[in-house]
This record gives structure tokens, C-alpha cells and sequence, in this order.
């Protein structure tokens, strides 16, 4: 071993100055190079203590405050001399105020000095840090064993609270957990040279740590298995660098080996053969010590229960295998992220694929990875479906390294399997999936020849290929037609690509060169969609609908890149887009979405540029489409961009107003001589006449809804048409459906000029003649024979109704009230009876939806709402039949199944219905008992039949909550009525049966304690706990978190059990809590609160108020007390690490392997020291696995004995 001249070593006792300079060089002694081989000391245990006279440096609390940092005389804290709070190295740690190199080189100061009162420092600072107020004295360092001390210790946490520091919130102890385990880092690297060595620091500490991580306390486990992963990955980053000096120790050695007989230096050769022979067995030390911790604490603490700690775990062993690939990037340990890529919580599986980012970014390490690859490729790939997203998302980045690395690891099933996940509604995954599609498909793999390719074939981009390979891509996607999205999926990484708008329009307006396939009908029309979705997202710089929460607020960076792509795409499409219109206008499809195109136009081009030539041409190009195509979606696009082109702000307005009023005095003449020739016709009209008026007035209908055309009175034409057709009964339905429409439009119009003015009260009037008149043709439209004429009447009445309403007169326009419409009662009959005759069979699912949003609103009012409909019910029924009901009766069955669908409508969520529920139960047990029978006490109350169709709801109560309705039950009870059995009676028993079934009081459990006493006996060793046991708990902590979390005290009673630091009481009632705890906004136990307090929390609290008397405060405190230590100690001792593999037993049960064979650290030997005898095993296949309950074993020691001194 190495042991050269080190200060750290040496006698530090100086005088005067020489002290401050021994205190600067601390940092520095165990950091030097050790291979200088002078004054070479033994390795071993240090002797004696210096002698007292030596000068201890100052500790960086100290420097900090001005005074001695308090030290620990036999484990006593002690104030410093300005009689200032104890400071301990937990305390120092956690303020971080210090630099943490100064506080370990302090450490290292007092551990020359004496051992083991540092290293009693050391080890309560490991049971501060886990939240644990005890404090372990040196006489019980020096006499007691590990397990001893921590089940000491575990006595002595705060049995109040559950928290400790790496659970608390807060950035003050989020910065403790950096310091944390910045602290192990620094103390193992400041000690690598020596004081690792010296078999008494690191057998301590692992020792302690394996002992805590075997704890059965939350907080112990935890704690040290952050530390102990962390010490291990500082270990591996020692073994790294002695791995280095071996190398170059054998290659210094066998230079001066070769070098000739007379220039051969012997004494240099045995000192390199000494210094060679001194790094061997220092890491053959650090090959032990690693050992220990991995089989002692990581064999065991990744399959923990709790999930973090299964995280903790995952990670580090990934940056084990990433540091020192040569060690530890094989079978035997990949196997474990392996494994845990089948964990059931998200966080670990996360930790598993961000560990394998790292490997697989690297090239170098692919042949290592090649088994493991084969292996779990499948898992891989299937978690890119994830359902948690996160993970998703890091899955389909591990698959595109995969791909990176080897094209041949990924079959074109596994890749399919990637790409449709670009049509994913969460755009991180979408995004995700566009990167992987990128680089299958979409990466150039010879930029330069595709260059020269594109300039033979006289194509001004090389993108052509690419562009084709993505409408090919496009249009196979048979399970999605999003463009949209497709585009947004690749916006990230292929946005070169997507805004080649110039090779895009090449492949459109130009005939295929030599050697280029013609684009067929189909593909042209995939590729204006897709380009159209290109220049979308360009110009408005956010994901489509349906990805993102909604527009975020652009960088300027991010705004300087849109105002120059909007600028690009005008300045290209300005002269494009007619061309494009010219060649592709007999296609309404391909115009359609090419009219699109000007909306994302920086129109201030067309003046700025001098460019009104392309205007022209452009308005040109729309007038001849609307003059081709009257087919709806067509003639919007052609409106809309009329009415973009004709905003006031750009100058070019008044080019585009007069070609718009031009194009609609020519439609509007036509429309009106069309009309007069086919109301003369009349019945005698033939089919020319009908499609002129048709196709003219779809285009004024069209236009109508984004201009206001008043000016043309179309309402006059239109309502002539609508009472012809309402005479004689010949109209053809197409017409009359769209004259329902341009007078809708008319009508509205009007009504935007009367809202934004001061209309007069003839004007009023007026408009108010006009909507009496509309609203009577279409109320006569509602008989029409034709079934699109009666629903597009239905529709316009309905939102004139609404629009025309008293809200008209809201915000300060009472001048409207001329205008507002009542509906009559024949009206509203109507409107009734067309809801019945055309939307019966889907009158369920709109009632169904009614109830969804109404419960959202309010679940309470809802179940009002509930419980009130079905007492009209009941009521009618009594009306019909009298008090005595034939409870046999289809009415009575119609009801209570009626009863049975509602109670459906809760859903299977106890939780969050618990109060609507209740409140339901109580109106109705109040509208049974709410009149008394007048024949006297004796006879049945005529609504208590009722309690029969409120049964129906006794299954959505939970079983604490059935106890709390039967005690108010019983207040509206008689002594007499609980004893009645007659028939009329049965009513009331079936309904106390159904309160009584499950919510006995034997099986109910305490409200706060959150375990009963069943729970609390020592349960098997062997297996889990029970389910009946653990649903109990769970269930009861539930009850106790809905009472707090709706603001009532807590329930008095039996002295409840204080929340123990253990997993499984803990932990399953605090996920509960989180899961199902509603929010408020209110402070618990304010007086506001209390007077609204719920009458389902005001039930339980008069209940418990009744059972305080029987309370035993001293028995109670003393049987918690010692409830609280056997759960810390006993009762979790299975389910905490012995049971909890996370992936499934059938995965693991052909594992066989000893611990011995496949978890013992073998550092790879130096490249010219050794060569490897065989190779390992692969620990991948089945036959090599490790049997499951070789795994399961505790273990309680490790490779090196503990060695106190007493």
C-alpha cells in the first residue's frame, strides 16, 4: 500500500504561525499524489492519540461565528464560548454556509487527534441527519453493538411527526440534501490516500450504514441509503483513479525495464515494483468496501418499498456504470436497471431510463451494451406508451440513442411503434417521437451528393426527397390525418426542413426532371396541407389546438424568428399562392386550403414591397374560384380571406373593398333576378332555375356571415323565398335552408349597427318587426316536411331566442328593450315537442351530460337536485294511489330503478361524492319522517316507503359514514318503530339493514389513530399484510383526512395513536390522504369554518363527543407508547423490504443465483498487469438469475467486522 510523506500523517504539533500554515495545507495533504516514495509509513490503525499539547484547527462554524465550534466531550454537545447554541456537524451541514472541503479537512483534523470521538461525530451526524433527536453517547459506541444503538435510537425519534430532512419542504432543505451528500463526496476524497486505509473509518461507517438501511424506520432507511449509494459512487470514482495510476506505474516500469543494462536505474524499478504492489492492495481495500455496500445495502434497498429509495439506488448505479465502465458496465449490474424497468412507480422507472441515456450517449459502450440491449429492447420500446408521460417521454429518447447507435437494434415493428406516437395530444411525447422520426427518415445522410444531385437535376434545394418521403409518411399514417400535429412533432427538429417553402411550391408548379417520380393527386393534396400546417406554425409560434395549456408568452429571440419567418413565407407566397390558385382552382380540396395561406401574411409587404400587381392577381384568382365552386368550405375561405385583405390598418384596403363590393353587387343582381324568375315560375320551375337561385345565394349566405351586406337587403329576397316556400309547400329544402341562414346573418348584422350606435326608436322598431316576422317563419318551419329545414329552424330560433333574451339589455343597453323576445307557451310546446320527436333516443346521453357538469359545479347541489327529483316522483305516486303504495307496483320499481341509476351516476370514487352522498341520505330520511301518519304514532308516516328507493344509495356511503346516517336515523325513530315487523314496516328495516351491513361496530376503526387494534398485533413474517387489514387502514385514514380536509375538529375519543415512522402504517394512509384530500382555501378549525361546517362533520363530531367520557388517558398513553416502538421495530419489519419486488414474481422466479457468484466487485485489472480469465456468465439469461428468496435475505453483517475500542 501507499504511504508516502504526508502532512496528514506527520506530527502537526507546531507552534506560533506554523499552526496556520499546517491549517491551509489540510486541504491539500490528502489530495497529493501519493507515488512519491519517501518516507513511506505502514497502513494500519492509527496508534495513540496525539499528544494533548497539539493545536486544533478551526472549524469553519468557528471562522463563521467568531468562536470554537461546540465539540462532543463523551457525546455531550457543548456551547461554544460565548455560550451560543450547540453546533453540531448535522448543523454546519445544513446551513451550508461554510465550504464543505473546510469542514471536512476539520474532520480529519479531530480524527487524528482522537478516532472515535470524531467518528461518534460522524455517526450522529448520520442520526441527525435522519430526523432522529437521540444522541449516541461514546460509552455506548465503545459498548453497545450497531443493532443496539439503532434500536436505541429508534426510541427516540419524534413520534408526533413523520417528517425528516430529506422529506421536509422548503429550499432550505433542499439545499440540505446537496450539502448532504456533497459532504460524503468531499470526506471520501480528502481521505482516499490514507485514512480510507487505516480498516477502522470505513468499516464504522458501512457497518453503521448497513445496519440503519436494514431499519424498519422510513427515516433510517432512507437516510442511509443516500448515504451509503453515495459513498459507494465516491468509492468507484477512488477505484477510477487507482485504476489510472496502476496503468501508469506499469507502463513507467516497463520503459525502464526495456532501457539497456548501463542506462536501467535498479532502485527505480523496486520502487515502481513497490509503488505497484501498494495501489494493488489499495484496490483490493476498495474492491471490500465497495463489496460490503452493494451486497449489504443495495441488493436489498432497490427493491425497497418506498419508491425514492428505489430511485436513489437506480441512479447511482447508473453513474457507477457510466464513471467506470470497465468495472461495472456489465450483465451483473445492468441487470438490476434491468429489472426495475417493470417498476409499478413512475419516479424509479424514470431514474432506470435516464441512467441508460447515459450509456447509451456514448458510442464507445455499445458493444457492452449489446446483450442488455437484445434483452430489454422489447421493455424499451413498450414503455414509450408509458402512462405516466414523463416516462414516455424518456423512453422514446432512449430508443432514438438505441437507434443513433445501431440501426439494425431496432426492427421497423419496434419503429412503427415510435412513429404514430407523433400523433400523440401530449406534445413532449409528440415531440419525442418527431425527433426519433427525424432520424429514421428524415436526416440527410450525404448532404453534398444530395447537393449535387439537386443542382443536375436544376432544383435550387436538396430537400426534395425528403419532402417526398414526408408526404409518403403522411398519407400511411392510416390510424391519423393531423397534419397539424405531425408538423408540430417535427417543428423542434426538423424545422429546416419544414420551412423549405421554396422546394415545397418547386414540387407543386414544376413538371418532374429526369430521374423524379410525378406526385399523383393524392400527394399533392397531403403536401399543400402539410405546407399550409407549416406556414401556421411559423407565423403564430405555438402548438396547434389540443397541445400546450395555451399561448405562452414568446422570448424575444423566439419573436425576432417569427417576425422573420412570417416576413420569408410573404415575400414568397405574395407571388406563389395565384400561381398556385391558377393551376389547382378547379380542385376545392386544394383551394380550400391554399386560400388559407394569405391570413398568415404580413400584409404591409404588399405596399412596402411595391407588390399590388400580386395583389391583384391574387384577388383576381378568388374571384374566379368563387365564381367555380359553390361548395361550402370553398367559398368561407374565399369570404374569409376577402375579409382579412379589407382590414382598415393596411392600405391595401380599398383595392380589396372595391373588388369585394364588384363581386357582390354582381351576385346580389343576379340573386335578385334569379329569384323573380323562380317565384313566377313557381311550381312550373325547372332545374336551371332552382340551381341559379341555389348557387347565388350559397355564395351571399357565405359571404354574408364575415360581411355586413345590409346595404344590399338580402332579408327581403330571402324572407319572400321562405314564405313562398311556407305557401305552397314546393320550396326546395337546399333553399330554404340557406335563406333560414342569410336572414339569420341579416337579422344579426342589424343588430350589431343598433348596439354599436344610437339607434332610434323607429329604427328599433323597425328591426324589431323584422326579427317578429323571422321568428314566425320559423316557427312554421318547424312543421315543414323536410328534415334539415326543421333543424335548421330549431337551431335559429333557439339562438335568437337566446340572443334576443333580457341579457340584451345588459351593460348599460336598457335602450334595447324593444327587442327582447319572450316565447309563448305555443312556442315553447313546439320547441318541447321537436326535442322529443328528433333527439329522443339520445335524451339520456344529454341528460347523462347534463349531470356530469352540474356535478362538477356543485356535487352537492347536485345530489339535491337528485334526491328532490325523485321525491316529485314519489309524491305524484301518492297522489295517484293513495297512502297505502303497492310496493310491488311498476311505478314504485320504475322509481327505485330510476333510484339505481343515479346512485350510478356517483361513480366508484367514494371519496370525493363522501359529503354529496351523505347529504343526499339526510334530505331523504327528513322527506320520510317529514309528515306523521294522522291515525296516530303507531301506523307507518306516508312518505316512509320512500327509505325503499333511498337504499339504493346506501352502497356509495362508506362504512364509518353508514354508522353516522344510521345515528341520525335514529333521531327521527320511536322506541316503538325499531321494534315494528309488520309490512308496512319493512320499508324502514331494509333501510337500517343496508346502513348497518359493513359499518358494525366491530369493524369500525378508530377516526384518527389511523389503525385499529386488529392491525397492531405482530404480524407474520412470512407474507404481507393482510387485505382485508390493510384496506381497514386505509380506509380509516381516509375518514381522518376527509375530517380535516373539510375543516372540522378532530373527532375526541379513545387517545389516538401517534403517526409512526415505519413504512406501512405511514405510508399507505398518507398516499390515501394525498390521493383523496380536497382542497380548501379556508384555515383549519377557524370559526369560519366552523360555521360551515359539514353536516356529515358535525354528525361525527356530536357522535364522538358522546364517547369521550370513557376515555383512560393514562392506560391510552402508556399502550401508545408502546404501540409507537413495536411498530418502529417489529410490526414493519416484512413489508417493508422483504416482500416489495417491484417487478412481477413470475419475472423473477427463474432467478438461482447465489449473491456470491454474481454481486462480488472484480475492479478489472490495468491494461498490462493482468488479462481476464474468463468470461463472465450471462446474467441475463434465465438459468443465470438470482432465485428470489436468495434476495430476500437480510443482511445484517458485511466483509469487515465492526471494530470498536473501548
Amino acid at each position: 500500500m501507499i504511504t508516502s510523506e504526508l502532512p496528514v500523517l506527520q506530527d502537526s504539533s507546531n507552534e506560533g504561525g506554523v499552526a496556520d500554515t499546517m491549517s491551509l495545507s489540510m486541504s491539500v495533504s490528502e489530495l497529493e499524489d501519493p507515488m512519491d516514495p519517501k518516507g513511506k509509513k505502514k497502513r494500519g490503525r492509527p496508534g495513540k492519540p496525539p499528544a494533548p499539547n497539539k493545536k486544533p484547527r478551526k472549524t469553519p462554524a468557528e471562522k463563521v461565528a467568531g468562536g470554537a465550534r461546540g465539540r462532543k466531550a463523551n457525546g455531550i454537545p457543548q456551547t461554544n464560548g460565548e455560550g451560543g447554541e450547540p453546533v453540531t456537524l448535522f448543523e454546519v451541514v445544513k446551513m451550508g454556509k461554510s465550504a464543505m472541503q473546510s469542514v471536512v479537512d476539520d474532520w480529519i483534523e479531530s480524527y487524528k487527534q482522537d478516532r472515535d470521538i470524531a467518528l461518534l461525530d460522524l455517526i450522529n451526524f448520520f442520526i441527525q441527519c435522519s430526523g432522529c433527536k437521540g444522541t449516541v453517547r461514546i460509552e455506548m459506541f465503545r459498548n453497545m453493538q450497531n443493532a443496539e444503538i439503532i434500536r436505541k435510537m429508534t426510541e427516540e425519534f419524534d413520534e408526533d411527526s413523520g417528517d425528516y430532512p430529506l422529506t421536509m419542504p422548503g429550499p432550505l432543505w433542499k439545499k440540505f440534501r446537496y450539502n448532504f451528500c456533497e459532504f460524503i463526496g468531499v470526506l471520501i476524497r480528502q481521505c482516499q490516500y490514507s485514512i480510507i486505509y487505516d480498516e477502522y473509518l470505513m468499516d464504522t461507517v458501512i457497518s453503521l450504514l448497513t445496519g440503519l438501511s436494514d431499519s424498519q424506520v422510513r427515516a433510517f432507511r432512507h437516510t442511509s441509503t443516500l448515504a451509503a449509494m453515495k459513498l459507494m459512487t465516491a468509492l468507484v470514482n477512488v477505484a477510477l483513479n487507482l485504476s489510472i495510476h496502476q496503468d501508469n506505474t506499469q507502463r513507467q516500469y516497463e520503459a525502464e525495464r526495456n532501457k539497456m543494462a548501463g542506462k536501467r536505474a535498479n532502485e527505480k524499478l523496486e520502487l515502481l515494483l513497490q509503488k505497484r504492489k501498494e495501489l494493488q492492495e489499495n484496490q483490493d481495500e476498495i474492491e471490500n468496501m465497495m463489496n460490503s455496500i452493494f451486497k449489504g445495502i443495495f441488493v436489498h434497498r432497490y427493491r425497497d418499498a418506498i419508491a425514492e429509495i428505489r430511485a436513489i439506488c437506480i441512479e447511482e448505479i447508473g453513474v457507477w456504470m457510466k464513471m467506470y465502465s470497465d468495472a461495472f458496465l456489465n450483465d451483473s449490474y445492468l441487470k438490476y436497471v434491468g429489472w426495475t424497468l417493470h417498476d409499478r412507480q413512475g419516479e424509479v422507472r424514470l431514474k432506470c431510463l435516464k441512467a441508460l441515456q447515459n450509456l447509451y450517449t456514448n458510442r464507445e459502450l455499445f458493444p457492452k451494451l449489446e446483450l442488455f440491449t437484445n434483452r430489454f429492447k422489447d421493455r424499451i420500446v413498450s414503455m414509450t406508451l408509458d402512462k405516466e408521460y414523463d416516462v414516455a417521454v424518456e423512453a422514446i429518447r432512449l430508443v432514438t440513442l438505441i437507434l443513433q447507435g445501431s440501426e439494425d437494434a431496432l426492427s421497423n415493428e419496434d419503429c412503427e411503434n415510435v412513429y404514430h406516437l407523433v400523433y400523440s395530444a401530449h406534445r413532449p411525447v409528440a415531440v419525442a417521437a418527431g425527433e426519433f422520426l427525424h432520424r429514421k427518415l428524415f436526416s440527410r445522410h450525404d448532404p453534398q451528393a444530395e447537393e449535387a444531385l439537386a443542382k443536375r437535376r436544376g432544383r435550387s434545394s436538396p430537400n426534395g426527397n425528403l419532402i417526398r418521403m414526408l408526404v409518403l409518411f403522411f398519407l400511411e399514417s392510416e390510424l391519423h390525418e393531423h397534419a397539424a400535429y405531425l408538423v408540430d412533432s417535427l417543428w423542434e427538429s426538423s424545422q429546416e426542413l419544414l420551412k423549405d417553402w421554396e422546394c415545397m411550391t418547386e414540387l407543386l408548379l414544376e413538371e418532374p426532371v429526369q430521374g423524379e417520380e410525378v406526385l399523383s393527386d393524392r400527394q399533392e393534396s397531403a403536401l399543400i396541407e402539410l405546407m399550409v400546417c407549416t406556414i401556421r406554425q411559423a407565423a403564430e409560434a405555438h402548438p396547434p389546438v389540443g397541445r400546450g395549456t395555451g399561448k405562452r408568452v414568446l422570448t424575444a429571440k423566439e419573436r425576432k424568428t417569427q417576425i422573420d419567418d412570417k416576413n420569408k413565407l410573404t415575400e414568397h407566397f405574395i407571388m406563389a399562392l395565384p400561381m398556385l390558385l391558377s393551376k389547382y382552382q378547379a380542385d376545392s380540396e386544394k383551394v380550400a386550403n391554399l386560400l388559407q395561406i394569405p391570413m398568415f401574411f404580413d400584409l404591409d409587404v404588399y405596399s412596402a414591397g411595391r407588390m399590388e400587381k400580386h395583389l391583384d392577381a391574387l384577388l383576381k384568382q378568388i374571384r374566379l374560384v368563387v365564381e367555380k365552386h359553390i361548395e361550402s368550405d370553398v367559398l368561407e375561405a374565399c369570404s374569409k380571406t376577402y375579409s382579412i385583405l379589407c382590414s382598415e390598418e393596411y392600405t391595401i384596403m380599398n383595392r380589396v373593398d372595391i373588388a369585394r363590393s364588384q363581386l357582390i353587387d354582381e351576385m346580389t343582381d343576379r340573386f335578385t333576378h334569379c329569384v323573380e324568375d323562380l317565384l313566377q315560375e313557381g311550381e312550373e320551375a325547372d332545374d336551371d332555375d332552382i340551381y341559379n337561385v341555389l348557387s347565388t345565394l350559397k355564395r351571399l349566405t357565405a359571404f354574408h356571415n364575415a360581411h355586413d351586406l345590409t346595404r344590399w337587403d338580402l332579408f327581403g329576397s330571402c324572407y319572400r323565398l321562405l314564405k313562398a316556400g311556407i305557401e305552397q309547400g314546393s320550396m326546395p329544402e337546399q333553399i330554404a335552408v340557406q335563406a333560414l341562414q342569410c336572414s339569420h346573418y341579416s337579422i344579426l348584422w342589424q343588430l350589431v349597427k343598433m348596439t354599436e350606435g344610437a339607434p332610434s326608436k323607429d329604427d328599433l322598431l323597425a328591426l324589431r318587426r323584422v326579427v317578429k316576422s323571422f321568428l314566425a317563419v320559423c316557427q312554421q318551419c318547424l312543421s315543414n316536411v323536410n328534415t334539415p329545414v326543421k333543424e335548421q329552424a330549431f337551431m335559429l330560433l333557439c339562438d335568437l331566442l337566446m340572443i334576443f333574451s333580457h341579457q340584451l339589455m345588459s351593460g348599460g343597453r336598457e335602450g334595447l328593450e324593444p327587442l327582447v323576445f319572450n316565447p309563448d307557451s305555443t312556442l315553447q310546446n313546439e320547441l318541447l315537442s321537436f326535442i322529443l320527436d328528433h333527439y329522443y333516443n339520445d335524451y339520456g346521453d344529454i341528460i347523462k351530460e347534463t349531470l356530469s357538469k352540474t356535478r362538477q359545479s356543485d356535487k352537492i347541489l347536485c345530489a339535491k337536485t337528485l334526491i328532490l327529483s325523485l321525491q316529485q316522483l314519489f309524491n305524484e305516486l301518492l297522489q295517484d294511489q293513495g297512502p297505502t303504495l303497492d310496493r310491488t307496483s311498476s311505478h314504485v320499481s320504475g322509481i327505485k330503478e330510476l333510484a339505481r341509476r343515479f346512485a350510478l351516476t356517483f361513480g366508484l370514487d367514494q371519496i370525493k361524492t363522501r359529503e354529496a352522498v351523505a347529504t343526499l341520505h339526510k334530505d331523504g330520511i327528513e322527506f320520510a319522517f317529514k309528515y306523521q301518519n294522522p291515525r296516530g304514532a303507531e301506523f307507518p308516516p306516508p312518505n316512509l316507503a320512500f327509505l325503499e328507493v333511498l337504499s339504493e344509495f346506501s352502497s356509495k356511503l362508506l362504512r364509518q359514514d353508514k354508522k353516522t346516517v344510521h345515528s341520525y336515523l335514529e333521531k327521527f325513530m320511536s322506541e316503538s318503530m325499531s321494534e315494528r315487523r309488520e309490512d308496512v314496516w319493512l320499508p324502514l328495516i331494509s333501510y337500517r339493514n343496508s346502513l348497518l351491513t359493513g359499518g358494525d361496530d366491530g369493524d369500525r376503526l378508530s377516526v384518527t389513530s389511523g389503525a385499529s387494534s386488529k392491525t397492531s398485533s405482530v404480524r407474520s413474517k412470512k407474507g404481507r399484510t393482510p387485505v382485508h387489514k390493510s384496506k381497514r387502514i386505509e380506509e380509516e385514514s381516509v375518514d381522518a383526512s376527509w375530517l380535516r380536509g373539510n375543516d372540522t375538529l378532530q373527532t375526541p375519543g379513545a387517545l389516538a395513536t401517534p403517526q409512526l415512522t415505519s413504512t406501512v402504517l405511514r405510508e399507505n394512509p398518507r398516499q390515501a390522504a394525498d390521493t383523496h384530500l380536497p382542497d380548501h382555501d379556508s384555515e383549519p378549525g377557524s370559526e369560519n369554518d366552523y360555521m360551515q361546517m359539514s353536516w356529515l362533520g358535525q354528525q361525527k363530531i356530536e357522535d364522538s363527543r358522546k364517547d369521550r367520557t370513557a376515555m383512560n388517558y393514562m392506560k391510552a398513553r402508556n399502550q401508545t407508547v408502546r404501540q409507537t416502538v413495536r411498530g418502529l421495530m417489529e410490526d414493519d419489519a416484512e413489508p417493508i423490504f422483504e416482500d416489495v419486488m417491484m417487478s412481477s414474481r413470475g419475472q423473477l422466479e427463474d432467478m438461482n443465483e447465489e449473491f456470491e457468484d454474481t454481486m462480488v466487485i472484480d475492479l478489472p485489472p490495468s491494461r498490462n498487469r493482468r488479462e481476464r480469465a474468463e468470461l463472465r456468465p450471462d446474467f441475463f439469461d434465465s438459468a443465470a438469475m438470482i432465485e428470489d428468496e436468495s434476495v430476500r435475505r437480510k443482511t445484517h453483517t458485511h466483509t469487515h467486522a465492526l471494530r470498536h475500542t473501548a
